[in-house]
């Protein structure tokens, strides 16, 4: 079981740069976890591509629906005090979204698979590169 970000799901749908490593990845260890956050910060990646035309309505409805279907089960609800703590441990360079993450991946004790550079910096007994986790 590994906890990944948004990015990480956001990369093994909409096809780019990291989606093999993303596809990599699943193969390596298909039990992804993340906090209910992801829906919402993954729903935006879709409504920033559909306004630049990179994806339809129809592929948006199709992405979507795949992630919550892989998903499911796999979603969980986070303290405020904990995210809190760790936004003042990374010394306020960590959004509390991007808390939230590590704060699931501490509590579950499992790695958190990322590319976020300031996550990488401030947490790296936690996160790990997605690069670096798919070999």
């Amino acid at each position: 079981m590994i906890a990944v970000d948004t990015n990480i799901i956001i990369y093994f749908y909409l096809e780019g740069e990291f989606t093999e490593l993303a596809e990599k990845t699943f193969k390596k260890d298909s039990h992804w976890v993340a906090p209910f956050l992801w829906r919402s910060e993954f729903r935006n990646v879709l409504a920033v591509s559909m306004r630049k035309k990179i994806i339809t309505l129809e592929d948006a409805f199709e992405m979507i629906q795949e992630a919550e279907l892989l998903m499911k089960g796999n979603e969980y609800s986070v303290t405020s005090s904990h995210v809190l703590q760790l936004v003042n441990q990374s010394k306020c360079n960590c959004t509390a979204y991007d808390c939230e993450f590590v704060a699931l991946a501490r509590d579950l004790y499992i790695p958190l698979v990322t590319m976020d550079k300031e996550i990488l910096r401030h947490f790296p007994e936690t996160a790990v590169r997605l690069d670096h986790f798919a070999g």
